[in-house]
């Protein structure tokens, strides 16, 4: 995958065990247009916190990576790596180290081996001509079973462009404000603060939609990077051209999630929740995430038992406003409860033939207002348990 102006490169730094690799360095060969959002967690990785400030100035040259250590919960020693990590690559790049953003994925509390970083990044510049995107996303995968990666491309100006983007994700996943780590880069000239709002916008319809298990991460990042090498004329807001950029970057954005989703831990199923006639916005939300994360939902997925009423039950507790003898739920096109009462034995058998199928979509209206909010889930397995009890060995 080739987009104008972006180089790659990645390396086995031994960060957690030997015999892959494990940093990864993207470089614009030109300060870009940036923008990031980072877990609201008061709980912090050091890259997070280092990485906040860089951002500050809107623009980036450089992001490395690293997986199998999150530098997080590191007090002291993990912001000195994480800075020392900056500096080095702003060295052997020639760029400000406020022009690096730095990211960490993988075991919490764990001191970094900075040694191992160090000796990592010389070969990470050498070989910046020699990488790929593909290389990159590998490079950061941890529970991952697949890399995620999407790329669309779109003409400003009758100029052509591309926005390409890679994720890593499957467990400790509900994200707010981003997902585990997400790179997207164009060589797509874009107005400041267009970019901003659009990448926010765009992050809020994918990553801040989805869940696998309800745990959000210390070290959630996700990152836009527009260098302008393409050449087009200046994409701004309100324009025809920037209202197609707006469509591919929430493409780009929504097929990453979703892959997530799809790649979550132990995960058979991929599950849409569409929540429809909620007071506002806010509250359809609400009742979506409720029903996406709750155990009791997620484990009747996976035993394909079409319990419709574990569903309700976390409705009512969303915190949005419900009248129960207006709520109606359907899986895909089979109507299994109407103005809040049972629609009969038919519905249970055709529903339980619905929850049989890997993907499917859950319908749910509250019958109260006009909010309507979309949500992505997986169900509860016992590999999800095999997993997380095993992380760390």
């Amino acid at each position: 995958m080739n987009i104008n102006g972006f180089l790659f490169s990645t390396s086995e730094a031994e960060i957690k065990k030997a015999g892959r690799k494990d940093i990864a360095l993207i470089f614009s060969e030109v300060p870009a247009t940036a923008a990031a959002v980072f877990t609201t967690s008061a709980v912090k990785a050091a890259p997070v916190l280092v990485s906040s400030e860089h951002i500050a100035s809107g623009t980036a040259q450089a992001l490395i990576v690293n997986s199998g250590n999150a530098n997080a919960c590191t007090g002291e020693p993990g912001m000195i790596v994480a800075r020392e990590t900056s500096r080095l690559v702003a060295l052997g790049l020639g760029i400000d180290v406020e022009a690096v953003q730095v990211c960490s994925t993988g075991v919490i509390g764990v001191q970094m081996p900075m040694e191992r970083i160090e000796k990592a990044i010389p070969a990470l510049v050498d070989g910046l001509s020699s990488g790929t995107l593909d290389d990159v996303a590998l490079a950061i995968m941890t529970t991952d079973t697949f890399p995620k990666m999407e790329a669309r491309s779109g003409l400003a100006g009758g100029v052509s462009y591309t926005v390409a983007g890679i994720a890593k994700g499957a467990g400790m996943i509900m994200p707010n404000m981003a997902t585990m780590l997400s790179f997207i880069i164009t060589d797509a000239a874009v107005e400041p603060l267009f970019l901003q709002n659009s990448f926010r916008g765009a992050v809020d319809q994918s990553f801040n939609a989805i869940t696998v298990d309800g745990n959000m991460s210390t070290n959630d990042t996700c990152l836009i990077m527009a260098n302008g090498m393409s050449g087009n004329p200046v994409i701004t807001e309100g324009s025809p051209e920037g209202n197609s950029f707006t469509t591919i970057l929430n493409d780009v954005l929504l097929s990453l999630a979703k892959q997530i989703v799809r790649d979550g831990e132990g995960a058979t199923k991929f599950v849409e929740i569409q929540v429809s006639g909620a007071k506002d916005e806010v509250d359809a939300k609400r009742a979506a995430m409720a029903i996406a994360n709750s155990s009791l939902v997620k484990t009747a997925f996976f035993g394909q038992d079409a319990n419709w009423g574990r569903i309700f039950a976390a409705v009512g507790y969303s915190g949005a406003e419900v009248d129960q003898s207006r709520l109606s739920l359907c899986f895909n096109d089979v109507c299994m409860a109407r103005n809040g009462i049972f629609a009969g034995e038919d519905a249970e058998a055709r529903g339980t033939e619905v929850l049989k199928q890997k993907e499917f979509t859950v319908s749910v209206d509250l019958g109260i207002g006009s909010g309507t909010a979309t949500v992505y889930t997986s169900d509860l397995t016992h590999e999800y348990i095999s997993i997380n009890a095993d992380y760390r060995s």
